[in-house]
């Protein structure tokens, strides 16, 4: 098969090349990109189903799979058009980097033509699967706003490193108002002062967190010792690829 013409795309995505790949050989993870009733059986000659969501379906086999690093499958439409099932090649790559995973795609065509009407198709699909991977990486994130907004009220400093430590990288960045902090050593005395300045003073998270590609929003609210709501603001959190939170920037309303 000649397939002279091609094109290429490079993302970022901030989850890690194993959690990247998983979206490769699983086919409800597969179908979270591309559409309910996708599919793909993840070994050589496997078959491939795409079905788009406006009932558009592509096909084609696996040609090559290595984890965590590379996915060659064909690729053409089964309705619809532009090109016969089979009569395109898809080359996926995947490398690390410190910000996650770095993905390199070359698709093949015969025809220019054909190959102009998929820029954009995949610039729009590679966005939805960063998103279905990194909602998937980071489905812990209500738990650790949850934990860092309590650690703001735990009294022994031990237990708030061992936190920070466990939610956050040792260089987390914390920024508001009242902060400039680089580093878990500088985080733990940091909150013990807010602590004798503001004492009783406690943080809760309002409602859920919103969530895309590795940085959340989340709403919070301080309520004094009386019980009674002193302030509320947004804080929003940069995520890690392996889901650690990276800095937390504080908004108070």
């Amino acid at each position: 098969m000649t397939l002279p013409h091609s094109l290429t795309r490079t993302v970022l995505i901030r989850a890690t090349p194993e959690t990247v790949f998983r979206f490769f050989t699983d086919s409800t993870r597969w179908a979270k990109w591309w559409g309910t009733g996708s599919r793909i059986d993840p070994r050589p000659g496997g078959p491939v189903l795409i079905r788009y969501p406006n009932g558009v379906e592509a096909s084609g086999e696996v040609l090559e799979i290595v984890p965590p690093a590379r996915l060659v499958f064909t690729m053409g439409y089964a309705t619809g058009k532009p090109i016969p099932p089979g009569e395109s090649r898809v080359s996926i790559r995947l490398a690390g980097h410190p910000d996650g995973t770095r993905l390199d795609l070359l698709h093949e065509f015969a025809d220019a033509t054909v190959r102009d009407e998929h820029v954009q198709g995949w610039r729009y699909q590679l966005s939805l699967f960063s998103n279905a991977v990194t909602n998937h990486a980071n489905s812990g994130a209500s738990a650790s706003v949850d934990r860092w907004f309590a650690m703001w009220s735990e009294p022994d400093a031990g237990a708030r490193e061992r936190t920070l430590r466990d939610i956050a990288v040792p260089t987390v960045m914390f920024r508001d108002q009242f902060s400039l902090v680089d580093g878990i050593d500088d985080l733990v005395p940091h909150i013990g002062a807010a602590q004798r300045f503001m004492p009783g003073f406690a943080l809760a998270r309002q409602g859920n967190v919103q969530h895309c590609q590795g940085t959340v929003l989340a709403d919070w609210a301080g309520t004094g010792p009386d019980g009674q709501t002193r302030a509320r603001g947004t804080n929003v959190f940069r995520l890690a690829p392996d889901g650690r939170i990276e800095s937390v920037t504080g908004f108070w309303k």
